[in-house]
């Protein structure tokens, strides 16, 4: 474990050297700050017309709904264009640099070393999720949101997150350019974000296929407040595959 947890210090440090973590960071705030800000105005305009009109209005609106849920969503299209961003150097770099070789002559072993890399890109990854905390926080301060439903939402959308941080290390693992790495880790997230839209066309055996293998069905269950266990599966497969092919495309590279 002394291993892995070297490389996960290394690997934070290195993030935060260079200009990519703060661009990254300032970007997941100022684009989720902006989707809260307008779908909380929107609320309020919508309050304040039902007050108006409907009596009892307040009951039928709900934050989760209106506010919460539409975020959710928000943050998970963002998090599709910025994880290949923080991935694509985990391996790409070493190999450009030439320090790649000497990453796999250590006595490190392989796991090690994917796992060390995979650990500092979930630890980033939950700074800048848990940065958005406030948002929540915000409603809890000044409304009545359903906190559980909300702390669904955040699950899914870290079980979501960590799924794309896997398939960008293994995309990052088969090339030494970070920008194909980085271009196929997108290609590779947004296959899964869409994979399940033409489901309900595809016929009773192709539509169940393409709705399971969609990270949006699951997220969106999750989002909706249920903790399904068919969905938990789904990511951590999803994980551990994309982590078991990073590991086969580093291993070949090593006795290459």
């Amino acid at each position: 474990m002394r291993n892995i947890w070297t490389i996960v210090g290394k690997e934070i440090r290195s993030y935060f050297v260079s200009p990519v973590a703060y661009v990254v960071l300032t970007g997941f705030l100022l684009l989720g700050g902006w989707f809260f800000f307008n779908l909380l105005s929107r609320f309020n305009l919508l309050l304040s017309l039902y007050t108006q009109f409907q009596a009892g209005a307040t009951e039928q609106l709900n934050l989760n709904d209106f506010v919460i849920a539409p975020l959710m969503n928000n943050l998970s299209i963002i998090l599709v264009i910025l994880v290949p961003m923080i991935t694509m150097r985990t391996f790409a770099e070493e190999k450009k640099g030439g320090t790649y070789e000497l990453l796999l002559t250590s006595p490190l072993r392989t796991g090690e070393i994917v796992l060390g890399k995979f650990l500092a890109s979930f630890v980033f990854i939950c700074i800048m999720i848990g940065l958005t905390a406030i948002y929540p926080i915000l409603l809890i301060v000044f409304g009545n949101p359903e906190v559980w439903v909300m702390l669904a939402g955040y699950i899914g959308l870290l079980l979501m997150a960590t799924a794309f941080v896997a398939v960008g290390l293994f995309t990052s693992s088969v090339t030494e350019n970070q920008i194909i790495a980085a271009v196929s880790g997108l290609v590779a997230m947004l296959l899964l974000y869409i994979i399940g839209w033409p489901a309900q066309g595809a016929g009773d055996v192709l539509g169940p296929i393409l709705k399971y293998l969609s990270v949006t069905d699951h997220f969106a269950e999750l989002v909706k407040g249920v903790i399904d266990t068919r969905a938990l599966v789904y990511f951590a497969s999803l994980i551990g595959l994309a982590l078991f092919l990073t590991m086969r495309s580093v291993e070949s590279l090593r006795w290459r």
